[in-house]
């Protein structure tokens, strides 16, 4: 009985045990006869399993990690291919600069000025050019509030002749006139007694036509001299912001050239060129030590005519300059306003003109757009315009 057992084990497991244990059976030694019920202990079933376990994560991680490494090829890939990509299409880079198919608040009504909070405001349109319509805001001082309301355009047109100084507004690139941060300025400007112009160029908003350097600055010509038009001996100031100080110094050296200055021209976060603007974007970091970087990035924008020389203009604009500047300005630095500075205030056209410089502290939290939140502005204001007005009629 005992030989029959025997020879049925080894018969049974001639290299490996019942019920999968891995244990060699060897002369003088058995195979292993644990119940079923015991398997779950017992050090060779649980050697097994833990092996299957071992198995079964390493071939986990390897697809986790397959994965992981085609991601990261395929964003190298675009990363690599975005470069040619733009140097292959110039309007792409275009379109980055001016951004006016960011439209930021959405789903607002631009002919409804009163839905943003601006009740003595009007809306209307004008028409630099053939197939070419821009948007224009007109808001009146806080003086004419009550007088204004229900008021219609031709109204409008000849509050800009009452004794109240104008300020045209050139805002910047992306959103439209109805932003948030510029509709608080209309209001700040507008308690202080100014009528504030503004109007979305060709290609923003709901204006028509194709932006372009050019376009954009031959609007703001069209809508200063419609202004000049209707507000007789009023002054009439230039305030760009962003972008917007491109177009402000190509609008004003051209005026200076024609001998028709504005009375004052004000800067909020300038840069001196678009070139060195784009090199100091945020967007542009991922890029910055790209080798070719001008060749890819920048230069495309010269080639779509896109220059912005605000430090070039500064040395043929004859008018009072007032630079606004927060220091923690992220979208255009702050250095590049102080160099613009530094730039206008040797020129020889700022001789008989007061070019003044004003930073706003880190600690402030101004940034890029929220200047018109300083306690500060409407003395800044007062004090810089009033002496330029002194010098106009002097």
């Amino acid at each position: 009985m005992e030989s029959g057992l025997k020879s049925w084990r080894v018969r049974k497991s001639p290299g490996r045990a019942l019920f999968g244990c891995s244990r060699i059976s060897a002369p003088g030694r058995t195979a292993c006869w644990k119940a079923p019920s015991c398997l779950g202990a017992h050090p060779c079933y649980r050697a097994r399993w833990e092996g299957g376990d071992a198995r079964v994560t390493s071939q986990a991680r390897y697809g986790l990690w397959f994965r992981l490494r085609k991601l990261i090829i395929w964003l190298l890939g675009v990363y690599i291919a975005i470069p040619f990509l733009v140097k292959l299409c110039p309007a792409i880079q275009a379109k980055l600069v001016f951004l006016n198919f960011v439209r930021v608040p959405y789903f607002i009504d631009l002919k409804r000025p009163q839905d943003q909070g601006l009740n003595h405001t009007c809306n209307y349109y004008l028409q630099p050019e053939e197939d070419v319509t821009i948007g224009v805001w007109h808001t009146v001082p806080a003086a004419l509030w009550k007088n204004a309301r229900g008021k219609d355009q031709l109204w409008f047109e000849d509050a800009l002749g009452s004794s109240h100084p104008v300020i045209l507004y050139l805002h910047g690139n992306a959103g439209t006139r109805g932003g948030d941060h510029r509709v608080e300025l209309y209001k700040v400007l507008s308690s202080l007694g100014y009528h504030v112009v503004t109007f979305d160029y060709r290609g923003w908003g709901d204006s028509i036509g194709s932006p372009s350097e050019r376009g954009m600055t031959y609007d703001a010509l069209h809508v200063f001299d419609w202004i000049k038009a209707r507000s007789g001996d009023n002054p009439v100031y230039i305030w760009g912001h962003s972008l917007g100080t491109g177009v402000a110094t190509n609008l004003v050296r051209r005026l200076c050239e024609r001998e028709t200055p504005p009375d004052a021209l004000i800067l909020e976060s300038p840069f001196t060129n678009i070139r060195e603007e784009a090199r100091s974007h945020p967007f542009s970091v991922i890029y910055r030590y790209f080798p070719g970087f001008d060749w890819f990035f920048l230069d495309p924008i010269t080639t779509s005519g896109i220059k912005f020389a605000n430090d070039e203009n500064v040395k043929y604009i004859s008018c009072s300059l007032l630079i606004l500047h927060a220091e923690d300005d992220p979208v255009v630095p702050f250095h590049l306003g102080k160099k613009l500075y530094n730039i206008a205030a040797t020129s020889r056209s700022f001789r008989d003109y007061k070019v003044q410089f004003v930073p706003f502290h880190t600690d402030l939290g101004y940034r890029h757009k929220y200047i018109y939140r300083s306690p500060e502005l409407p003395r800044i204001l007062r004090e810089f315009l009033g002496k330029s007005e002194h010098e106009h009629h002097h």
